[in-house]
Parts: structure tokens; sequence; C-alpha cells
């Protein structure tokens, strides 16, 4: 399957179970983000990208704690989902967009979010090097990867791959894998 290909079925898939995205997953993507965010700092004078945001449920946890925050899906329907609830935050900005080519500027992003997005990317690498290309300096970069998609050694050399260094690692009781990482220099 084409790269292509494989970005229109995941799109298709999340654009026919968008409205029942939150009730399929909520339980877990928040386990995932408490996870995170016993290890990951926002940076409260810094801005957030939630790649892959999916309906926003990373939007409760940050967009307060940032000073901005962007989320980008490449599905239209979870967006509209995603928009229902990013209208409790003035700071929280939406662009329909391929994580493998976001349309963001270098160096922009305190904190990265990727939960749930490499294993539905067709290259995790050239994905992860896009999340790095729009990260700041250290900044932040919190990644999850399927337990079924990576073994965990798998998903290290990954990151390191992606010069992402990682801090912490949470997976237990977790279907992920839940990488905290920092931007290396180049």
């Amino acid at each position: 399957m084409s790269s292509w290909n494989k970005k229109r079925a995941i799109m298709r898939r999340y654009d026919t179970t968008a409205h029942l995205y939150d009730m399929r997953y909520a339980e877990e993507q928040s386990a995932k983000i408490d996870a995170a965010l016993k290890t990951a700092k926002i940076v409260r004078s810094g801005m957030a990208l939630d790649v892959g945001c999916g309906t926003g449920l990373l939007f409760k946890h940050v967009a307060n704690r940032a000073r901005a925050t962007v989320g980008l899906d490449i599905s239209r329907k979870t967006l509209q989902q995603a928009k229902t609830r990013a209208k409790d935050y003035s700071n929280v900005h939406l662009i329909l967009a391929d994580a493998d080519y976001m349309p963001l500027r270098r160096n922009t992003f305190s904190n990265v979010f990727a939960l749930t997005l490499v294993q539905n990317t067709p290259n995790p690498a050239t994905t992860l090097n896009e999340l790095n290309r729009v990260a700041k300096k250290e900044a932040v970069i919190v990644v999850t990867g399927l337990k079924k998609s990576f073994t965990l050694n798998n998903f290290g050399e990954l990151l390191q791959a992606a010069n992402l260094s990682i801090v912490a690692l949470e997976d237990e009781g977790l279907q992920c894998h839940v990488a905290i990482c920092i931007k290396l220099a180049h």
C-alpha cells in the first residue's frame, strides 16, 4: 500500500468513527495523558502542539497551561469534534493537515504531543522528523506507540534515530509505550 493510500485509509477510518471516538477510547487516552503529564512539564510561556489531536481530549490538560495550543489532524470529522471541545478555550487553534507535512514554522513549539499517531503513519521515522522540525531546541516531545505495533526496543531506537532523548518511559497498565523525550541539539 502506498503512503498516500495508507493515509487515506486512516483518514477515512477516523472520519467514519469520529462520533464514537470518545466513547471507545477516552479512558485509554486519558490514561496515556496522565502518564505523560506525570513527567512532562508544560512550558507556560510556550506553545503546545497536539499532532493527531483527534477529538481534542488533550486540550483540557494543556490549554490552560500553555500560551497557545495547536491541534492538528488529517481527519476533518475528528477536527469537527475537537472544534466543539476547543470552544472552551480562547487559545486553542485547529489545523486540518498531514502530520508528515505540517504547515508550521520550524523551532516553534515548546511542547509537542503525538499520542496514538506514529503507528498510524506510513513511515514513523518521517513523522518523528517532522515533529522534531517544529519543536524548539530542548522541547518536551511526548510520543506514544502501541505495544502491538512496536516492541520497547524498536520504539526506543525509532525515537533515538529521530534525535530524541528519552527522559521517561511509562507503559505499566497501558496498551502503549509513553515516551517523554527532549529534542537534542543538532
